[in-house]
């Protein structure tokens, strides 16, 4: 048979030996994980991240001992600098930020550390029940994805952050548009905390995404509000705005249906001038988000191309500094929150991302890990060996979500505990105070810099000025062009 087939030149050469090559091949990976990458190795979770969420997730000692694996040495090496009187940690419950400006009524008190977006489609019903569970012990919030909200997010009733995305999944009509009474219905629903609007994703930033007909089931169909038999749709914009202005007119109109519920919008900076032209939309309108969530484009999916994984859109720390200097410089930072999304899974990613500018953070494969992902990128095949990231009714039967919720909780509440000690030992009482200053990345092996000295920097108020184009040009050279193209009225 191989001599004869045509589409295989090395079976056709070498017909019994060459079946090694391919059986090689697909047990690679799984041979590099196990046997061959280091610790340190990021492919894009190392060995020492995922073991350290499985130590907590577990309740397992994650202390190290000897020292530090790390090369404290090596540029861009970061630390954090301790007082020399450490003060008592505050407490995990204390460790939550008001979100909802004066244009919202029912504010919510968000935990510094939550479950990232994550659809039921692209995860299996048992993970969303084990993480709503955790969710729902630990008093911190779990965003639905754009799938939607589903029966498996409502069992448990831990707390929701519905977001919304181009296919108005559980609020569209028969013809995808958006509609207004279906999303007032879930909306006042005591569960829904915050709604977010997804404008970008940071995996696959301006590209849209189809779940073919042969993988939806009638609880998708039910849960998003789109036929059985039909490929279900994500455009790559949306269809109920097309202008900054109207995002932000779009913002007020979800902010009255759901009767004053924080109401913000998600995205991945790409295009600067884009990001500024919603910034002078905010200022026109004088129609402000409660929050906007930065994702960076190290974050994870279920599937993407590859050009979109690797080459689009702008890194969590370099979008997160730009946005929160921005709103800084149009004197709008103290009625936005930030939150932000990107390999964020230890209380050293929290605080390093808090003092770049987040007011919180969202993990996605944190959680995953904290209930079982292995890191075998077998996503979107429908295959996942630990019944995560698949609809297959037996893998995902192996998922306890009893057991996998009390993960859940655990992960959060030792990050957040370690967090709440290094706060104790650099002497934060508050963690709004935290800045910049607090940590120093490594140049060269000879110099320490303060983080504060590498980063975007703008003065209050400093955009509202005539100098607004030169002070941007200070901090990145052509950031003033981009201001100067940017306008309210398109993208």
């Amino acid at each position: 048979m191989d001599l004869m087939q045509s589409h295989h030149a090395i079976l056709r050469n070498y017909p019994l030996i060459g079946h090694l090559r391919f059986f090689f091949e697909f047990i690679r990976p799984e041979i590099r994980q196990y046997f061959l990458e280091s610790d340190n190795e990021e492919i894009p979770f190392s060995r020492a991240q995922r073991a350290l969420v499985y130590q907590r997730a577990k309740g397992a000692s994650d202390k190290r001992p000897f020292g530090t694996l790390v090369d404290v040495y090596k540029p861009s090496a970061e630390i954090l600098l301790q007082r020399g009187n450490p003060i008592n940690p505050p407490s995990v419950e204390s460790l939550r930020v008001r979100v909802g400006g004066a244009q919202c009524t029912q504010p919510y008190f968000i935990s510094l550390f939550n479950i990232s977006a994550m659809s039921f489609g692209a995860l299996s019903a048992n993970a969303i029940m084990a993480l709503n569970r955790g969710a729902q012990k630990g008093g911190f919030a779990h965003d639905t994805g754009e799938g939607s909200v589903s029966v498996y997010h409502r069992k448990y009733g831990g707390d929701l952050i519905w977001e919304i995305g181009s296919g108005y999944f559980g609020c569209r009509n028969s013809s995808g548009q958006f509609d207004p009474e279906r999303f007032k219905a879930t909306a006042l629903d005591p569960q829904i905390k915050m709604i977010e609007i997804k404008l970008s994703q940071g995996a696959k930033p301006g590209h849209g995404g189809v779940l073919p007909a042969s993988k939806i089931t009638p609880e998708i169909a039910q849960a998003r509000g789109v036929p059985m038999g039909e490929d279900c749709v994500s455009p790559a914009n949306h269809s109920a705005f097309h202008t900054p202005k109207e995002l932000c007119l779009f913002i007020q109109e979800l902010r009255q249906l759901s009767n004053g519920k924080p109401v913000g919008f998600k995205l991945c900076i790409g295009n600067i001038a884009d990001w500024f032209a919603i910034v002078k939309a905010m200022l026109e309108t004088k129609i402000y988000p409660d929050f906007i969530v930065v994702d960076g484009s190290e974050g994870g999916t279920g599937a993407a191309p590859v050009e979109f994984v690797d080459n689009i859109g702008m890194p969590m720390r370099d979008g997160l500094r730009l946005v929160h200097s921005s709103l800084i410089g149009v004197g709008l930072r103290d009625q936005i929150r930030i939150g932000v999304a990107g390999k964020i899974v230890s209380a050293f990613d929290m605080m390093r991302a808090l003092a770049i500018g987040a007011d919180w953070c969202n993990s996605a494969r944190g959680f995953m890990f904290a209930i079982g992902c292995i890191q075998s990128r077998s996503c979107h095949t429908d295959h996942c060996p630990t019944g995560v990231a698949t609809q297959d009714r037996l893998r995902q039967g192996a998922l306890n979500p009893m057991d996998k919720s009390e993960r859940v909780y655990r992960f959060h509440h030792e990050t957040l505990l370690a967090f709440a000690e290094m706060c104790a030992a650099a002497g934060i009482r508050d963690h709004e105070a935290i800045t910049e200053d607090l940590i120093l990345r490594r140049d060269t092996q000879t110099k320490l810099t303060p983080l504060g000295d590498q980063l975007m920097k703008i003065p209050a108020g400093a955009l509202l000025t005539a100098q607004a184009e030169q002070i941007l040009d200070s901090q990145m050279h052509g950031l003033g062009k981009q201001w100067s193209l940017a306008q309210a009225s398109a993208w």
